[in-house]
């Protein structure tokens, strides 16, 4: 029971109330009911005793009948039609139970209607159809309802229909508020399942087949059936209303707060983040970057536009758009093709380095004449401490480009240089997209500092990584996992430092055009000083204004008494001190001396720490001077060899690495097979240990070089011959008594020279590193190529 306003039963125009008039379901008043009645059939409607219906009469058989009827005793056979949609019934389309009727009253209607208000009386049966026109008439029998007397289940049943009835008018919204009133006040059980079945929501074969029972209480147990169905149905309506009446209040609040929201936002000037968006879009109008780039901007704007600033993901989105729009895509700085400025430049950031200068004058040409080149991948290789990182910025002032750095010393990530993927709390873009983005310029120079000291763990391959970016053929479309793009690095003028070459990833290595940068000269450094570090430390401690002069005489003693490094770095640690020793002396308005001497350096810097003497003194037998490369730059080193009683065995000290002991023992081997041309008695060999060491024992030693000079000392302790002094000398030795060639010639000819050394013996094969040097920084040296390791020994030993 969902409803009290049905639809009209004979045209369907409009809804009329049921209206219950008694409970005894034949009036006040006993009707006298004919036994032939005029019919009127009803299309969605079924007429219950005792219940009043408005009934709207449209079709001209229905109107005269219900006239002669109203005329007449009022009486008129109600039936059903078995299908509502059937427009002129005949016989077979009526229901054979209807409901006797009491025209109550009779409505003209102004649009030439009828409405009639009737009332149930009896069930009755068709017995047989007496005439069909104008209208049906039928002869009827009467149906009586059968009911037990004090029967519990009965009243059972009507106490639920009574419950079941007030709960599906209590879910319907669209039920009146008196049918609760009209249902507590029926006290007529026959006519309270009859009121109930005639408000039923149920079909019309439903309402039928209850009008056609005759036993009340079976007919009662159906009405509670239908009610149980229809009280599911008002519930899952009520559950659905009530759901979606929640859903719109929460949309109908939330809209209403946020044009709240809205509003303030205006007044307080428009909501900044909306703001913050228009402006990247109008940024991103006027970027000329790839369509990739323009098409990932996009779907991220759209994306932010769509988000709260309070959500997590909005900063990501936030910072990669802000990422692209600030990256200089096709944004590069001229360059500059005036060599001879170029030069000039070169010449007056740093002294010395023709070779390198020569190298970026080519690339410049090279540049000037194309137009366009994959940028080289330069490495410069030596000591600390000669320029090698201050030489890239000069090189970016020279052409007119950007300049930046990256330290890579200590490196273990691999994502500082891919960059990390934006799924990870505090993602970054790699460290090259970072320097490009900072600088605002595609082309830049950029100094791969250290990059010898790339570590390696759990984290990934950072040398691996920088095989992409390393490599001309793979850097323009270089992937980097934050930005998601790739981008272009071949404009990119790469040069990378380092001081180990063998420290270096072999295949990044082969990427690299490694240019060695060996030690300076004493007459180089005097000049760096003069030009470079003296007037920066006088800057540097407030001196620049005060007239003072440093000679070259007192310059070199600095150099050669107080400095052993191939760099300047050391050199310009003690200009600082004789700076600051300076500045004190202003500072207690002291008058300045117009020439620094070297009693006031001494005064200064304190007694030389670094003495040639050692070199100048006479050496016992079995004492040679060799000449080795370290990272830092050439040095000197003694190897002492000493005879004692033993059986011939050979002892090695010193720190020495396996090539260094295998040349002691190649030299030792020698000697043995060939005793005859050194005259050395081969018992000596059986009868007497042998024992070398090198000093500076702390201190690991390595490599070939030393070969000849471990066979001069050998040769010296078992023939007794002293070793020349001021010899020193460097290169492999072989089984066969060949003199192989060896690196790093520069840093240990100047680590010579700075000794006070006057000769040296090399290998025949490393002239041409000679020739390369200036003669002016070797002025003074005897050097002696040798092919055969007996000619060293010619030349070193001095005659018994």
């Amino acid at each position: 029971m969902n409803r009290f306003y049905l639809g009209n039963s004979e045209d369907e125009m409009e809804f009329m109330p049921i209206i219950p008039l008694n409970e005894d379901g034949e009036g006040q008043e006993e009707d006298k009911i004919p036994e032939e009645l005029a019919l009127l059939p009803l299309r969605n409607t079924v007429l219950f005793p005792g219940v009043v219906l408005p009934i709207t009469v449209g079709r001209d058989k229905s109107i005269k009948a219900v006239n002669d009827a109203y005329k007449t005793d009022k009486m008129i056979g109600v039936v059903a039609q078995k299908d509502s949609n059937v427009e002129d019934p005949n016989i077979a389309d009526l229901c054979d139970v209807g409901t006797v009727a009491r025209i109550v009253k009779l409505i003209k209607m102004p649009d030439g209607g009828t409405t009639i208000i009737i009332q149930g009386r009896k069930r009755f049966k068709i017995s047989e159809i007496t005439t069909e026109d104008p209208y049906f008439k039928a002869r009827i029998a009467l149906l009586h309802d059968e009911i037990a007397e004090d029967d519990p289940e009965f009243e059972a049943y009507v106490s639920s229909i009574k419950d079941l009835a007030g709960q599906i008018i209590q879910l319907s919204p669209n039920l009146p508020s008196e049918a609760s009133i009209i249902l507590k006040n029926i006290e007529n059980a026959s006519f309270l399942v009859h009121f109930v079945s005639s408000n039923l929501n149920s079909e019309l074969k439903d309402k039928q087949q209850l009008l056609e029972i005759n036993n009340l209480r079976t007919r009662a147990e159906l009405l509670l059936k239908l009610l149980q169905v229809e009280l599911q149905l008002a519930e899952l309506k009520n559950k659905i209303t009530n759901k979606t009446k929640a859903d719109l209040d929460k949309q109908q609040r939330d809209y209403f707060l946020q044009q709240q929201m809205k509003s303030i936002k205006e007044e307080l000037g428009g909501d900044s983040n909306e703001r913050e968006v228009k402006e990247m879009q109008r940024k991103a109008e006027l970027k000329k970057w790839p369509a990739a780039a323009a098409e990932l901007f996009a779907k991220g704007a759209e994306k932010l536009e769509r988000m709260h600033p309070s959500t997590p993901d909005y900063s990501v989105v936030y910072n990669h758009l802000d990422l692209l729009l600030d990256l200089p895509w096709g944004e590069y700085t001229e360059d500059s093709y005036d060599l001879k400025k170029a030069k000039k430049v070169l010449d007056h950031d740093h002294y010395g380095m023709e070779k390198i200068k020569e190298r970026i004058l080519e690339y410049l040409a090279v540049l000037k004449l194309k137009g366009d080149m994959k940028s080289p991948i330069l490495c410069f290789v030596g000591p600390p401490g000669i320029g090698k990182t201050s030489l890239g910025r000069s090189i970016a002032n020279a052409i007119g480009r950007k300049y930046a750095r990256l330290s890579l010393g200590g490196l273990h990530d691999e994502s500082e240089i891919r960059g990390h993927r934006k799924t990870y709390i505090g993602a970054m873009p790699g460290r090259i997209v970072q320097s490009i983005r900072k600088i605002r310029s595609s082309n830049p120079v950029m100094i791969l500092d250290e990059i010898d000291k790339i570590g390696n763990d759990f984290r990934g391959d950072p040398s691996s990584a920088l095989l992409e970016v390393l490599d001309p053929e793979q850097n323009s479309t270089f992937y980097d996992n934050y930005l998601e793009l790739e981008y272009d690095l071949s404009k990119v003028l790469f040069i990378a430092t380092a001081n180990n070459i063998n420290a270096i990833h072999p295949a990044l290595r082969d990427r690299l055009e490694i240019i060695d940068l060996s030690g300076y000269s004493v007459e180089e450094k005097i000049e760096i000083a003069k030009r470079h570090l003296l007037p920066k430390q006088k800057d540097a401690h407030g001196l620049k204004d005060f007239k003072f002069r440093i000679n070259n005489n007192v310059i070199e003693k600095i150099v050669q008494d107080y400095t052993r490094e191939s760099g300047v770095r050391e050199l310009d640690r003690q200009f600082a001190s004789i700076m600051r020793a300076l500045a004190k002396e202003v500072a207690l308005e002291h008058k300045l001396p117009d020439t620094l001497t070297v009693v006031e350096i001494e005064k200064i810097l304190g007694k030389p720490r670094y003495s040639n003497e050692i070199y100048k003194v006479g050496n016992p037998p079995g004492v040679a001077v060799g000449l080795a490369w370290t990272y830092v730059g050439g040095d000197i080193l003694f190897i002492e060899s000493s005879l004692s009683e033993g059986k011939g065995e050979l002892k090695l000290t010193g720190n020495l690495g396996n090539v260094m002991k295998e040349s002691a023992v190649t030299a030792l081997t020698y000697l043995q097979a060939n005793p005859g041309p050194f005259k050395i008695d081969p018992k000596l060999f059986t009868t007497k240990n042998v024992h070398v060491h090198v000093p500076e024992g702390a201190v690991p030693k390595d490599g070939p070089s030393a070969g000849i000079t471990m066979l001069t000392a050998l040769t010296s302790a078992y023939t007794g011959r002293k070793v020349k002094s001021y010899v020193a000398m460097t290169g492999e030795i072989t089984l066969r008594g060949q003199v192989l060639p060896v690196g790093g010639i520069k840093e240990k000819i100047l680590a010579a020279k700075r000794a006070g050394i006057k000769e040296i013996i090399l290998c025949w094969q490393n002239e041409k590193d000679i020739k390369e040097i200036n003669p002016d920084y070797i002025k003074g040296l005897k050097f002696h190529y040798v092919k055969q390791m007996n000619q060293v020994l010619d030349i070193a030993l001095l005659k018994k």
